[in-house]
């Protein structure tokens, strides 16, 4: 299979999206543009420091883009990466509708096993 991300980006991008303080950051950004990495940590249950650390791991997985200006940093999401690792998830879509499809025939046929021996 030929993938449209390489093998490390897509280990960076599912290990971003792992955590569920990281996917709530896309989302800010995703909504509301291009941020201060200040605003983004705004009701956040934990330090800015940790929330810093998370927008490195989004940067480092090409999910997030940085812009500074003057002392400020203003972050804003790059969907490109995220595009990436779902061309790698349809891929597998085929296969996984078809195994389904084969479960379905299969307790079909079990279905109509049962009603033929009652």
């Amino acid at each position: 299979m030929k993938l449209n991300i390489s093998p490390d980006r897509l280990d960076a991008v599912f290990t971003a999206l792992a955590h569920p303080d990281r996917r709530a950051l896309i989302e800010r950004m995703a909504s509301g543009g291009e941020q201060r990495v200040t605003e983004l940590a705004e009701g956040f249950d934990v330090s800015l420091n940790q929330v810093s650390k998370h927008l490195k791991i989004l940067e480092r997985a090409g999910i997030l883009v940085r812009r500074r200006e003057g002392r400020e940093h203003r972050c804003s999401v790059d969907l490109r990466a995220l595009m990436g690792a779902r061309s790698w998830l349809e891929a597998y879509e085929a296969l996984w509708r078809d195994s389904l499809a084969g479960l379905e025939r299969y307790l079909d046929g079990m279905g109509n096993a049962e009603e033929g021996a009652g």
